[in-house]
């Protein structure tokens, strides 16, 4: 997906922009005060982010892998991070070095302004935040609203303002596009649109098309499902949309940190026409090509000079990609963000359960802070935690899952706690115990069973919620639900659910036999 109109200067310097860009980025002013970026660890691999949409994710290898032919080192590539607010937090904080972005998105979603800019002028603002654009990859992915060739021609639509003419038509809108500026709101005041449309993600809005459960959906005009599905694409008639041009948008320090990376990259500019990017599209879409493949393809096809490998073939079946080279590496990252999650979570709320169980006002305030953390959706905890931490990928994973496991391991010690009889402890310093003795022989003990439960529990939902790390590039099963919704993959999105949903199974099964063998231990 593509952003603000580049007016035509700025796409028929490409070459020199791109040659030029090099050295205006190592002479722009650093960054403002106020809007420092992250810092990046001296010595650190090149990091390649991507947006959660298949073009993205294609461009993302494409400039890892001109780079690893180039310099011999391979840059670690984090796909499918979001939407633009997570992918540029990520790029701020140090997260990744670069990103394949869209000059509209530049224009009005991160400079904010109301006019198209040319890539020179978008690079003073662009260098307060301690960044810079470069590298035209010679292609335009605008935004525009499509639906169903028989239905437009049949009501007579072919462009937007036909459309504001038929406000009975149901819109299905990708959730960003709702919400950027120059999406919706925009549209819709200049069109005069009296329609509500609905939220849905990009990927499953085709589908939703195709079975008539929404009349109008926003699309790219670089889908390679707009043929497929015989599609009509409106026309805009009052030229509301800006031109989105692919660019790379990156941190400022990146031509002195990896020269030969960044001098790899500068080859791509203008070397992707918006044939040649429908054609991947298609392959990743259409037939389920990996990404990492397409983009050897397209490159191996550039520097011989032939034309790359077009759509075709039948696509890998649903237990080829369940059974997958990526499943063991999948399974490890996603029980080591659950593992890790909730032993931290334990190490946290059953010492605060113990603390506060029989302070009433201190447990209600505390339940109540534990409970407002679930309330919090998870991609604005983990964008949050990104800027709290400086960091994308593990680490505010982590910190999420383990925020959510907190209440119902708190909780339960405090209903464990709170179930051991008064006398019982009583009971016990009669015989002697000091008060701590007592909680740790008498009362933790019987609480045991209550605890696990709370550890259990908590331990499914972190199974469930760890697939929102990949999102941000922390892996684990979400990694093909995520993928699976960009391409809309129902086989590849069940490939990644049916794993978790085992593994939810077999944690539930451990968890029994460890209640099972605690409840003989206490009755013997």
């Amino acid at each position: 997906m593509a952003d603000t109109a580049a007016p035509p200067d700025a796409t028929s310097n490409a070459t020199s922009n791109a040659t030029s860009n090099a050295t205006e980025a190592s002479t722009a002013k650093p960054a403002a005060p106020g809007n420092p970026p992250g810092p990046v660890k001296p010595g650190a691999p090149l990091h390649i982010g991507s947006k959660r949409f298949t073009e993205s994710y294609i461009l993302a290898e494409v400039l890892a892998q001109a780079v690893a032919a180039r310099t011999g080192e391979t840059p670690v590539v984090r796909q499918g991070l979001g939407n633009t607010a997570i992918v540029y937090q990520a790029l701020q904080t140090g997260g990744i070095d670069l990103y394949p972005e869209y000059e509209g998105t530049i224009v009005q979603e991160i400079l904010r302004s109301d006019r198209p800019l040319t890539l020179a002028q978008m690079r003073p603002g662009l260098a307060k935040l301690g960044l810079g654009v470069d590298i035209p990859l010679g292609f335009n992915d605008g935004y525009a609203l499509a639906m169903r060739a028989a239905d437009a021609d049949r009501l007579g639509i072919a462009t937007l303002s036909d459309l504001a003419r038929h406000p009975e038509l149901h819109l299905g809108l990708s959730n960003e596009f709702i919400g950027r500026a120059d999406g919706w709101r925009g549209l819709a005041q200049r069109y005069g649109y009296r329609q509500a449309p609905i939220g849905l993600d990009h990927g499953l809005a085709y589908e939703a098309l195709r079975k008539a459960q929404v009349d109008v959906i926003d699309i790219y005009t670089t889908d390679a499902k707009i043929k497929a599905l015989g599609l009509r694409v409106l026309r805009d008639d009052r030229g509301y949309f800006p031109r989105y041009d692919a660019v790379v948008l990156y941190r400022l320090d990146l031509p002195q940190r990896h020269p030969q990376a960044w001098a790899a990259m500068q080859e791509l500019a203008g070397s992707i026409d918006e044939s040649a990017m429908i054609t991947m599209n298609a392959r990743a879409e259409l037939n389920g090509v990996p990404f990492q493949t397409i983009a050897h393809d397209w490159l191996a096809a550039r520097q011989r000079g032939v034309a790359p490998p077009e759509p075709g073939g039948e696509a890998r079946g649903f237990w080829a990609k369940l059974f997958g080279p990526d499943l063991g590496r999948l399974t490890a990252q996603h029980l080591l963000l659950v593992g890790v999650a909730v032993l931290v979570a334990c190490m946290i709320a059953v010492p605060a359960g113990i603390l506060v169980h029989a302070r009433p006002r201190l447990r209600a305030l505390a339940l109540g802070v534990a409970g407002l953390l679930q309330t919090i959706p998870s991609l604005a905890l983990l964008a949050v935690l990104i800027s709290l931490t400086g960091e994308i990928g593990a680490l505010p994973a982590l910190t999420a899952l383990m925020l959510y496991a907190l209440l119902p391991i708190f909780s339960n010690t405090c209903a464990g706690l709170g179930e051991v009889s008064g006398s019982m402890r009583q009971a016990a310093i009669a015989l002697g115990m000091t008060s701590g003795q007592a909680l740790r022989l008498v009362q933790f003990p019987l609480a045991r069973p209550t605890i696990i439960a709370g550890v259990r529990t908590a331990t499914s939902i972190a199974i469930g919620t760890a697939t929102i790390a990949a999102f941000i590039g922390a892996g684990g099963y979400g990694e093909r639900i995520v993928t699976g919704l960009a391409l809309n993959d129902r086989a590849l999105m069940l490939a990644g659910a049916a794993p978790a949903a085992a593994l939810a199974l077999i944690s539930e099964l451990v968890f029994e036999v460890l209640q099972w063998r605690l409840r003989r231990h206490t009755r013997m």
